[in-house]
Order: C-alpha cells, then sequence, then structure tokens
C-alpha cells in the first residue's frame, strides 16, 4: 500500500489541464452527491485484470485496448455500444487466432469523456472560447454558455457510464460474446471489404474447430470461455475531483487498499505525467492497474523515477506503459526506455497507442490520421522489442464500430475527400470497423512471426 496516501491528497499538488469552474462551490455540491453513489466497477474486477495483465507482462498474454476518442452524450445510444463493443470482440478473436495467446480486452468506454487540450481557448469568428475539454466538462457547441464548465454534466458522465457498464456485462456473459455466433459479428457496412472477407474465412475455421470440440464433449456449458468473455473498461482519469469521489476502500477483497471504481483500468495522459503532479500523487495510491502514455518527451531518467513512484512493488501487472511516439520517432525514442527498463529488472507491460503521434491536418482542415503512417509506427513497436528481446504486449487505438471517414488510407482507401462524408468524432479522428480489422489482422501477422521467431510464450509456459 502506499505510504501516506489519500484519495484527495492530489490537492496539495498542481493539476494540470483542470478546467476553470465559474462557480466552485456548485462543482463541490456536486463531487460530494458522487461521493454517495454506488461504484460503477469493483476491487475484484479491478485485481482480476490486474491478474490478466502479469500474465501479459510475462509474454503468455496480449492487451487490446481501443474505443472512442471522447464519449459524447450526443451519440450515446445502445446501438454505438454494441457495435463498438463487437468490432473489439472480432479484433479480439482476430488476435488470438494469429497470435495464439490469450488477449485481454479493455473498451475506451463507460469513463473517457474528457480530453486533455494543448491551448486551453480557441478563437471562433474573432471570440475567444474555453476550448471543447470534453463532455464531461463542457459542451462542443461554439457558444460561451455551452463551453463554460458546468458540474452537472458529471452527474451525467456517471448515469452514462453506469448504464454502459450494464450493457457491456450484459454482451460480454449473456450470449452476445459466444465463439460460436463469430459470423454474426460481422457489419453490414463493411461487408465485401478485404478485411471483412478475411474475418469470414476465419470464422469459418473457427466454427469448424468448435464443431469437433462439440463433439468431443467440450461445450460452452462446460467451457465458459466458449460462450462468454471478460471485459473491462479503462479512460484517462483526467478529472481529479470525479475521480476522488469514486475512490473507494475495499472491504470485500483480502488485498485492502483503494481503488478507482469509475473504471478498471486508468492511466495518466502525456500531458499530466509530471512526477510532483497532482495526478501521479492521485495513481500512486489507488490498486487499479494503472498506465501511464509515453511520448517523445519522455527521458529515461524520468520515466524510470515515474515507474518507481507508481509501482514501487515491482509488480507485475500494475504497471502499463502505453508508448505514443510517432511513427518517426519510435525507433529513436522507444529503445532508450526499454533499455533502462531492463537494466532495473522492472516488470511492465509494453503497449503501443499508434494514433496520438500520428496527427496531421488535411489540406481541407480536417484533422486525421493516415493509416500506413499508424501501421508504420506499430511495426517500429514490434521491431524495438525484437531486438531488446522483449514482449510488445498490447495495442491502444481510438476506433469505433461506425461507418465513419475520419482517418485516411486502409484497404477502404479513404482519402482527404472523403473526410467530410461522415466525419463524426468529438476530438481526434477514429478509426472505422473496416480499419480496425484491417489493422488487427496486421498485427496478428506480427504476433505469428514473433512466436515463429521464438518471442513469444504459450498460456502452459
Amino acid at each position: 500500500m502506499a505510504q501516506n496516501w489519500s484519495p484527495n491528497g492530489w490537492r496539495d499538488k498542481a493539476v494540470l489541464q483542470f478546467p476553470d469552474y465559474p462557480d466552485p462551490a456548485a462543482l463541490d455540491a456536486t463531487i460530494d452527491k458522487i461521493r454517495s453513489f454506488p461504484p460503477l466497477v469493483f476491487a475484484g474486477e479491478a485485481l482480476e485484470l490486474r491478474r490478466k495483465l502479469a500474465e501479459v507482462c510475462e509474454g503468455r498474454a496480449f492487451l487490446l485496448q481501443g474505443g472512442d476518442c471522447a464519449e459524447s452524450f450526443a451519440e450515446f445510444h445502445p446501438d454505438n455500444i454494441r457495435d463498438t463493443f463487437r468490432v473489439l470482440m472480432q479484433m479480439a478473436v482476430v488476435l488470438t487466432f494469429g497470435g495464439s495467446l490469450p488477449v485481454v480486452k479493455a473498451g475506451r468506454m463507460a469513463g473517457q469523456f474528457a480530453k486533455p487540450r494543448s491551448n486551453p481557448f480557441e478563437t471562433v469568428d474573432g471570440v475567444e472560447l474555453p476550448i471543447y475539454r470534453g463532455d464531461i466538462i463542457n459542451g462542443i457547441d461554439e457558444t460561451l454558455a455551452q463551453r463554460l464548465p458546468n458540474p452537472d454534466r458529471l452527474l451525467q458522465a456517471y448515469s452514462q457510464a453506469a448504464a454502459t457498464l450494464n450493457l457491456i456485462r450484459a454482451f460480454a456473459k449473456g450470449g452476445f460474446a459466444d465463439l460460436k455466433a463469430v459470423h454474426g459479428w460481422n457489419l453490414d457496412f463493411i461487408a465485401g471489404t478485404e478485411a471483412a472477407t478475411r474475418y469470414q474465412d476465419m470464422a469459418d475455421r473457427i466454427s469448424e474447430v468448435l464443431s469437433f470440440m462439440e463433439a468431443c464433449g467440450i461445450t460452452g456449458d462446460k467451457v465458459p470461455e466458449v460462450r462468454e468473455t471478460d471485459f473491462y473498461t479503462c479512460h484517462e482519469a483526467l478529472h481529479l475531483p470525479y475521480e476522488e469521489a469514486l475512490t473507494r476502500a475495499d472491504t470485500i477483497t483480502e488485498n485492502g487498499g483503494h481503488f478507482a471504481t469509475s473504471g478498471h483500468f486508468v492511466w495518466i495522459g502525456d500531458r499530466t505525467r509530471q512526477l510532483d503532479g497532482g495526478h501521479v500523487e492521485y495513481f500512486r495510491g489507488i490498486q487499479n492497474p494503472i498506465g501511464i502514455k509515453a511520448g517523445p518527451s519522455l527521458e529515461a531518467d524520468e520515466f524510470i523515477q515515474l515507474v518507481q513512484i507508481l509501482n514501487p512493488e515491482n509488480d507485475p501487472g500494475r504497471l502499463t506503459v502505453i508508448c505514443r511516439m510517432g511513427a518517426d520517432n519510435v525507433a529513436e525514442k522507444l529503445p532508450p526506455l526499454v533499455r533502462a527498463a531492463e537494466r532495473e529488472g522492472l516488470k511492465i507491460v509494453w503497449s503501443c497507442d499508434p494514433m496520438h503521434g500520428n496527427i496531421e491536418k488535411a489540406a481541407n482542415g480536417y484533422k486525421t490520421r493516415n493509416f500506413d503512417r499508424i501501421l508504420m509506427e506499430v511495426r517500429g513497436f514490434f521491431q524495438v522489442h525484437q531486438a531488446e528481446g522483449t514482449h510488445p504486449g498490447g495495442i491502444h487505438v481510438e476506433m469505433t464500430g461506425k461507418d465513419v471517414t475520419e482517418c485516411t488510407g486502409g484497404a477502404q482507401l479513404i482519402s482527404e475527400e472523403d473526410l467530410s462524408s461522415r466525419y463524426h468524432t468529438h476530438c481526434d479522428p477514429r478509426l472505422n470497423a473496416s480499419q480496425s480489422l484491417e489493422l488487427a489482422f496486421l498485427v496478428a501477422e506480427m504476433l505469428k512471426q514473433r512466436r515463429a521467431n521464438g518471442g513469444l510464450r504459450s498460456a502452459a509456459e
């Protein structure tokens, strides 16, 4: 357990990326109300995820994190939750089939409401407005009334998160995730794409295997993993008052301590990982599995200090380093961190976020990401770990189950001219279902190659 720590200890530290609420008393009243609400997730669930991430740390599993850039209130709908869950299930099956190892699944869902921003203000038609920071804080409409931080939005975020978690649990345990339904996970709008065709072929092979297993007496009734799955939620814990209000002492498991019950897995962003900052102070005391985003500005010495603060016991599965270097930087910037960790004997899950370092602006003004550069960073990530003899433990992507045109390239050949047709994101561009599935197949090939080279272990090892 962290020494000299309390859930509100972060308040004595500097906190970056925090909005300026016009009525602090109203914010305090809302936070007090949330303190009385039930937890969204439970300590036992977070500990189970931590145990599974320990397997990732040892090279016996792979981590898949994916979902919205920033969840919105306007797009909150069961169909959208279902479609994102469905694509993540497809990706996980592809990775499991290709890599021949378990995949730990975590959705950027039920909590990914806040976004760090480069500037606190923007100018719209000559008027300076507070920047949009995510629906949990303010509205996206370009008016002062919408852009002022509003604490009532915290209540709506909690309500949406609770409803999303309820539906996700039903999908994961209620039959939707049954491997016998693997054919039914296809989305109509990606039919005919190369990724969909490959997925259909793979689904046929899985169905044959399941039929053989059933003939041998191995069914979903006897092996629950065939008909249900474990699915976790994750988000950047940016809004510390909200996180504090949902931090609860564990009174059920033997571990004790405090848990962030806003999500199973939470991470610190690249902009808020200051050693003496409020976010690091908060994170060092919670017992959840946690992550830190590692951008190109993170030097090895600071990195080691961060890890020692956040995981002083060096427990495998406690800490995931989510690398977001950019395609042009990964070969240079990632090896010093990996070597420093190996030198210190640190137990870390290494994951690749190929999205955040590869944002560019199209000629028509749309913020986008190019699929080839996303893939280039993933390949670079795998190459670094191959060279260093370490385990590339996961991927972390911003994606959606919707038929959007926000990232260029991929087998669909989305061009800059296509961006305006279905550009729906409230913040950063996301991979659509076809691009997500295409990326999963490419990563699966890398995992398969790594296994052939002796770099992956089986679950039994």
